[in-house]
């Protein structure tokens, strides 16, 4: 009779020592971030735009340098950062920041997703559209030039 309890008691610290050495192991490779990987970093402009870097801070905020290719200097009026490419939350620009052809800027824009201002944790990755509100300075017709952004927080 001893001997089965010692049998049962031996087979029970086995299989619970295996259990609790593969929930460690679990533990550690979800707290890595190995079966999570992050997107990769992009940004994606229509033709006469280019991003040449960008920034995520914490609160939200893109700090995001981009290049003007257009045919014709251009006025920004306005810059928006969303998780879809609504035009609600654009930032105005007064006095509109004038662009020649291959000069650049770098915006400093609030992101938002549905639920309000996009905050994230240090690699957290923000994935949305970029709106760039601007006047044509040849031609005084308004614009909006589109683009897709995957910023990670740094």
């Amino acid at each position: 009779m001893f001997m089965k309890g010692q049998s049962a008691m031996e087979y029970l610290m086995t299989y619970g020592w295996a259990i609790l050495v593969a929930a460690v192991v679990i533990v550690v490779i979800f707290g890595s971030g190995i079966l999570n990987p992050s997107l990769p970093e992009q940004c994606i402009l229509q033709a006469g735009f280019q991003c040449l870097n960008s920034y995520m801070a914490q609160n939200g905020v893109l700090s995001i340098n981009i290049i003007q290719i257009t045919s014709s200097p251009i006025n920004v009026t306005a810059v928006g950062c969303n998780e879809n490419e609504s035009v609600l939350n654009m930032q105005p620009y007064n006095p509109n920041i004038m662009l020649q052809i291959d000069s650049n800027y770098t915006f400093n824009v609030q992101c938002y997703t549905g639920s309000g201002k996009f905050t994230g944790t240090p690699g957290a990755s923000f994935k949305g559209f970029l709106l760039i509100n601007y006047t044509n300075i040849e031609t005084g017709l308004p614009q909006i030039a589109y683009g897709q952004i995957v910023a990670r927080v740094t």
